[in-house]
């Protein structure tokens, strides 16, 4: 899927996105060292819960930058309808998932 965009919404916090992601990345780690290491499933479950919640606010940043910066955009070049439909779409993954 290609878009018609020059940067992406989040380009001025790139340097913040990638860290929470690397932190997301280092608690998927330690879950699997938990697995690995028979840790009781209650506390797995836990870091699982606390994991989804660091995806999910990462998730809710880049969609905050595509709505100020892309949907805003598009808007002022008078046609948000397709940014509009890509931010009402991703909500909806969000609140399903």
């Amino acid at each position: 899927m290609t878009h018609d965009h020059v940067h992406p919404g989040y380009s001025d916090d790139k340097a913040a996105v990638l860290k929470r992601l690397r932190r997301v990345e280092g608690q998927v780690r330690g879950i699997t060292r938990m697995v690995e290491d028979d840790t009781y499933c209650i506390d797995v479950l836990t870091q699982v819960s606390a994991t989804t919640k660091a995806l999910e606010a990462v998730a809710l940043k880049l969609l905050e930058e595509h709505l100020a910066h892309c949907v805003v955009d598009a808007a002022r070049a008078g046609d948000p309808a397709e940014k509009v439909k890509e931010a009402s779409d991703a909500i909806a993954r969000l609140v399903r998932s």
